[in-house]
């Protein structure tokens, strides 16, 4: 599967049942090529914008449930988790 195609489909939170966004990223192991996490956006800050950054949710492979035809399950404590 590519990165296209992952962008293309929705990220759902099966903890509280949310639609967190589509991926915007995806981090992997330069030595094994293994994906480790996929990175979602991140609450939209004005302050962001206008410095040029990107923030996003890091969500670790390990909490990935089900790729699907049109969506990404995964299971993450939103307010716990890592923003890049």
């Amino acid at each position: 599967m590519s990165l296209s195609e992952l962008r293309a489909k929705d990220v759902v939170n099966t903890l509280d049942g949310k639609r967190l966004g589509k991926v915007m990223d995806i981090e992997f192991n330069a030595c094994t090529g293994q994906v480790e996490a996929l990175v979602i956006p991140g609450e939209f800050r004005i302050s962001d914008v206008i410095k040029g950054e990107k923030t996003g949710i890091v969500i670790p492979w390990c909490n990935i449930c089900k790729i699907g035809e049109n969506v990404i399950l995964v299971q993450v404590d939103t307010e716990n988790t890592p923003e890049t």
